[in-house]
């Protein structure tokens, strides 16, 4: 059983920055990969970023691509979302999440956090 407790949401201009966090229970957490999911009002969960189990693959959705960096510290059960050069299109209720192999199906996870609000303002 793993718990994901998100953090660092918040209201920031367009082309600011913010860094999420996702604190993990558990000593299984190295072995999970993980991966962040965005959901806007009245719009699907939609895959951001996944990160494998060792930190060392990583993979983004286009539209976050060259903006937002994701990476894990498995001493610290902790994955992060670095997100530069926000849009107002980026905002979304943002979603950590955790399954057993790398995926950018919401399907193949199996813990997720309660989220965080994350808006953009032009």
């Amino acid at each position: 059983q793993v718990q994901l407790v998100e953090s660092g949401g918040g209201l920031v201009q367009a082309g600011g920055s913010l860094r999420l966090s996702c604190a993990a229970s558990g000593r299984t957490f190295s072995t999970y990969a993980m991966g962040w999911f965005r959901q806007a009002p009245g719009k699907e969960r939609l895959f951001v970023a996944g990160i494998n189990w060792g930190g060392g693959s990583t993979y983004y959705a286009d539209s976050v691509k060259g903006r937002f960096t994701i990476s894990r510290d498995n001493a610290k059960n902790t994955v992060y979302l670095q997100m530069d050069s926000l849009k107002p299109e980026d905002t979304a209720i943002y979603y950590c999440t955790a399954g057993v192999s790398s995926s950018a199906r919401a399907s193949d996870y199996d813990y997720w956090g309660q989220g965080t609000q994350v808006t953009v303002s032009s």
